[in-house]
């Protein structure tokens, strides 16, 4: 549907959770650098820190706390194995988790892996009146949520709601 509204962009920080990872090889952090900012948004900051629970709760909590940064998106340490703790790491820090999040992405997901989808713990959630998007650490996970999900509902234009609507409101008591 046509919007006559105009395009607001974002501040996205965005994450990258590895042990081997570094800016010569991520991958999937500078895929989500390069979407969110083709799609007009800002990028505040990128990082990468390793499967480390503290690191990555302390990263976040930075972002969180920070009053510019509207969105933060993580990438990796979403699976099953024993040095996987994103969702460990950023779940505690929610104010409230967006459930839908998680089950539309897998939903989606199904379509382009089948039941792997399963081993996704992707989630979602907003702290702070910032919205928290955690995703697997696959740049073609990465682009399928951003182009399918995330693009969508950060886009002021989107039709018949959106995240940004609600943005003003996420801190009321």
């Amino acid at each position: 549907m046509a919007s006559s509204r105009e395009f607001i962009p974002l501040n996205i920080a965005v994450l990258t959770v590895s042990d081997s990872r570094t800016e010569a090889d991520d991958r999937s952090g500078q895929k989500l650098k390069e979407m969110l900012e083709e799609s007009g948004h800002v990028l505040h900051e990128k990082s990468i820190v390793p499967d480390d629970c503290y690191q990555i709760r302390a990263q976040v909590s930075n972002w969180i706390a920070a009053p510019e940064v509207q969105v933060v998106l993580t990438t990796g340490g979403t699976g099953l194995t024993g040095r996987d703790g994103t969702p460990e790491a950023v779940q505690i820090l929610f104010d409230k988790e967006i459930e839908g999040f998680g089950e539309l992405f897998r939903s989606l997901s199904y379509d382009v892996i089948g039941t792997s989808t399963m081993q996704s713990r992707a989630l979602g959630g907003v702290a702070n009146g910032t919205f928290i998007f955690c995703l697997p650490g696959s740049p073609g996970a990465c682009k399928d949520a951003w182009k399918n999900i995330l693009s969508l509902q950060l886009d002021y234009r989107t039709r018949p709601c959106n995240l940004l609507e609600i943005m003003p409101r996420l801190l009321e008591k």
